[in-house]
């Protein structure tokens, strides 16, 4: 081999450990990314019956809501925190349902999602912060948080460090966000990569990725709790409910719904009357 054709080599083997390090820079950049900035959902249609559209200030955003007052006598508030990628619409609902059986009714956007300000979301690090201003502004009595998703880990993770909760139903919950993260990583994004990737996040998002933590929070929630899960779940795995469940302090019940996949364990009737059968035997009444 001549001198000229080793030089070759070499400048080609150079220049292809330069294009992959591009890429595995870039790669990571993108992971950053999609973490930080998930699809936003165009909230369409009016508020559900006798609900008004609301603006919440959260912490140092505003994020946009429905709030409703509860029929017959009064039993405490409600409030639904949709998943990612998802708006307050995917809770009307919900929040209908149990307005109709004496529940104060909220539910809005989270930050960086539907109509509501911030500029990434955090999985929990600031959206608890956001939730607790929400909470300074419902009336006294008890307080239902139920979430799904991200929704169902924004509640979990307040549930640890604010005393106005009284119970939580906690559907398709993240155990912790990195693993998650990691678990849904696309297969060509190597461990380093998405490392760079969650390094990335935490910087242009202020916040710690090992802080996103509900598994981390539930060692300190002593309110009933409901995990709901969907026993096919294959984009989190219902090993993440059972974690959660296993770390909870308090009275707890898990379930797992057959043959449901992800942001599919809430549909059908039969789980909406498991539902409220569970918050009527933990949840007292306004004035006991």
């Amino acid at each position: 081999m001549t001198v000229r054709v080793r030089r070759r080599i070499i400048i080609i083997g150079l220049g292809a450990l330069l294009i992959l390090g591009v890429v595995a820079t870039q790669l990571s950049s993108i992971g950053a990314g999609l973490i930080l900035h998930p699809p936003h959902r165009r909230v369409v249609g009016s508020p559900p019956p006798s609900c008004q559209k609301v603006t919440f200030r959260g912490e140092g955003v505003n994020l946009q809501g429905w709030r409703g007052e509860g029929e017959g006598n009064r039993r405490g508030t409600l409030i639904y925190l949709h998943g990612i990628a998802d708006n307050r619409a995917s809770g009307a609902g919900v929040i209908e349902r149990f307005r109709k059986n004496g529940f104060d009714v909220i539910a809005y956007d989270s930050r960086a999602h539907g109509e509501s300000e911030g500029k990434a979301c955090t999985y929990g690090f600031f959206e608890k912060q956001d939730l607790r201003a929400v909470l300074d502004t419902v009336h006294s009595g008890p307080v239902v948080l139920i979430g799904s998703s991200l929704g169902a880990a924004v509640a979990l993770q307040l549930a640890a460090i604010d005393r106005r909760v009284s119970a939580v139903v906690a559907a398709e919950s993240f155990s912790d966000f990195r693993t998650v993260a990691s678990e849904r990583a696309p297969f060509f994004f190597t461990s380093a990569n998405i490392e760079r990737a969650f390094k990335l996040a935490e910087q242009q998002g202020g916040f710690r990725i090992e802080d996103a933590s509900p598994a981390l929070a539930a060692r300190a929630i002593t309110v009933p709790v409901l995990i709901i899960h969907g026993a096919t779940d294959s984009d989190t795995s219902p090993d993440h409910a059972r974690r959660l469940f296993a770390a909870l302090a308090g009275p707890k019940r898990l379930i797992l719904v057959p043959n449901a996949g992800h942001n599919q364990s809430l549909h059908g009737g039969e789980i909406w009357t498991e539902i409220e059968h569970w918050i009527d035997d933990v949840v007292s009444p306004v004035g006991e």
